[in-house]
């Protein structure tokens, strides 16, 4: 089958590699001309930086893959809606808003052309490991890419296996698929906040044999030969990988990044969020939900980047008062 990616980042072109080893077609674009072509060239994939010549190496029906930051999806759209026609399929894999998607499908819909989100998990190591993929549509959008998507998805040994064993799964109608890559996603930022608070917990065992201030601005530590244990944390996170009930595939990433770099020196501590933690914390609030463990890790974020200073000054401007 063939399919147009545009966007040849991190993900986008570790895709189409993916999609190429599997004996699809893939016509790429993106914006610097030097970097599409030394791309076409070592991959098999054709390419153009020019939009009108990658839609018109498309054959009809197009089916277009858009991989690029949330902001800039709609634009990428604008800029390909004139070289379109009815009965094309506009999918973006990135991770757009869910209201977005709902908006986009019914502009898209009244010109005759089809769009799906898909919201893409799986990072750097998806051309090795394949990507977990999140789908909503139409389903007669939707149900010709299964070949695509089984290709992108990891697979299953067992013969027969259901899409969602596969990993990919048509989830619902327009929106539906990135609402359930918001969820996700707001799951693994409270799963990696209780590993990084873990973690964090067996590098003070220790603090016992450290000395402590003695005055009244410093609590004591009652019992300081309770806490004198020098424990190796790359060795820990090794250990935990193997038969313990937390072990995942974050797990083994910062068992990896432990090993690499046991006091982790090469990082500064600052924590991005990309918007999914605040989408999926916006819809607990709104549909009712209690999501404590979620939204605690958002704002955990928000802290790693220095965003409670003022508040943490005026903590200490006030106990001075008194």
């Amino acid at each position: 089958m063939q399919l147009g990616m545009i966007g040849l980042g991190r993900m986008g072109a570790n895709m189409v590699r993916r999609l190429l080893n599997a004996g699809h077609e893939c016509v790429v674009h993106g914006r610097d001309p030097a970097k599409v072509d030394a791309f076409a060239k070592d991959s098999g994939a054709r390419g153009t930086s020019d939009l009108a010549t990658f839609c018109d190496w498309l054959d009809s029906p197009r089916r277009i893959w858009i991989m690029v930051p949330a902001a800039a999806v709609d634009g990428v759209i604008e800029q390909l809606l004139p070289h379109l026609d009815p009965g094309d399929t506009l999918i973006d894999g990135g991770n757009s808003r869910y209201h977005d998607d709902i908006a986009r499908a019914a502009r898209l819909g009244s010109q005759g052309i089809h769009y799906i989100d898909c919201g893409t998990s799986g990072g750097v190591h998806g051309l090795e490991r394949g990507y977990c993929l999140m789908i909503g549509g139409e389903p007669e959008a939707v149900e010709p890419l299964a070949p695509i998507f089984a290709a992108l998805a990891p697979g299953a040994a067992a013969p027969g296996a259901r899409p969602a064993e596969q990993g990919y799964l048509h989830c619902g109608p327009a929106g539906a698929g990135h609402f359930v890559k918001m969820v996700h996603n707001g799951i693994e930022y409270a799963l990696m906040g209780a590993y990084a608070e873990g973690f964090n917990l067996l590098r003070h065992a220790g603090i016992g044999r450290a000395d402590r201030p003695a005055d009244a601005e410093t609590a004591p530590l009652d019992q300081p030969e309770h806490y004198q244990y020098n424990l190796d944390l790359a060795d820990i996170a090794e250990l935990w990988r193997h038969g313990s009930v937390i072990s995942s595939w974050l797990l083994d990433l910062t068992a990896r990044a432990l090993r690499d770099d046991p006091a982790l020196d090469d990082f500064g501590g600052r924590v991005s969020d990309s918007g999914e933690g605040r989408w999926t914390s916006i819809a607990a609030i709104e549909s009712g939900t209690p999501a404590p463990l979620l939204t605690t890790a958002l704002f955990e974020r928000f802290s790693s980047r220095n965003e409670a200073d003022f508040a943490n000054r005026l903590l200490s401007a006030m106990r001075y008062q008194f």
